[in-house]
């Protein structure tokens, strides 16, 4: 009897836990459906590069400070990479791009870990929580790693991890990931002017699920 009502608590928390998902999912997708038509036109990689092109020594700042602010307004990240790409190269262009995507998902995770449990536990109660705190501790990594490369998840999926309270250096390496892939190709696919742009996106969807996976492994073999 207590093993039924366990497992019926832990649907119950799952589809608690789903609902914050998409009720962030939301939330995080409102800006790009109100105002993403005039934010793709003003942020497009062409508007990036004539207005940072002969400001080199602070472009990169802006590159970093539009995806950061991707987490509340809707930016498109791919264009601004590539524009990254175009003005510093790709090696350099990879690098910003990866520092900024890295602090946009650090941003998400320790405010959503810092002050948003209290509001999660209200929302969802804590079957939602724990529920949710089993899920990143078994597939987390890959969620993180996976989501990278796909419109409004990765805010989502870095704010669930906070919640969560995934281990800190496990969100970072898994993040790392999915961003280093994402933003170099992309970089490269600016610098080079690629007419590819499907093998640029598979590129970035493909590459960070095996790097998670060597990532486990050498993780796994270090642990006594």
């Amino acid at each position: 009897m207590r093993t039924l009502a366990t497992r019926f608590a832990g649907i119950d928390g799952m589809i608690r836990l789903l609902a914050l998902f998409i009720g962030l999912a939301v939330v995080v997708a409102a800006p790009f459906a109100i105002w993403g038509e005039h934010t793709d036109r003003l942020w497009s990689t062409a508007a990036l590069v004539e207005t940072a092109g002969d400001s080199l020594a602070y472009a990169w700042l802006i590159i970093i400070a539009l995806l950061v602010v991707d987490l509340l307004i809707p930016v498109p990240n791919t264009a601004v990479i590539a524009a990254g790409g175009i003005l510093y190269g790709p090696l350099l262009g990879g690098a910003v791009a990866t520092v900024g995507l890295v602090m946009a998902g650090l941003v998400g995770y320790g405010a959503s870990r810092r002050f948003g449990r209290p509001v999660a536990r209200w929302l969802i109660g804590e079957d939602g929580v724990e529920e949710g705190e089993r899920l990143f501790a078994n597939s987390g990594g890959w969620l993180v790693a996976a989501s990278r490369w796909l419109p409004i998840l990765p805010e989502v999926i870095s704010c669930m991890a906070g919640l969560a309270r995934m281990p800190f250096h496990r969100f970072v390496l898994a993040m790392l990931s999915g961003v280093i892939p994402l933003a170099f190709a992309f970089a490269t696919a600016g610098y080079y002017g690629a007419d590819r742009p499907l093998l640029t996106l598979v590129l970035a969807a493909l590459l960070p699920l095996p790097v998670w996976y060597v990532i486990r492994s050498l993780q796994a073999r270090a642990t006594p």
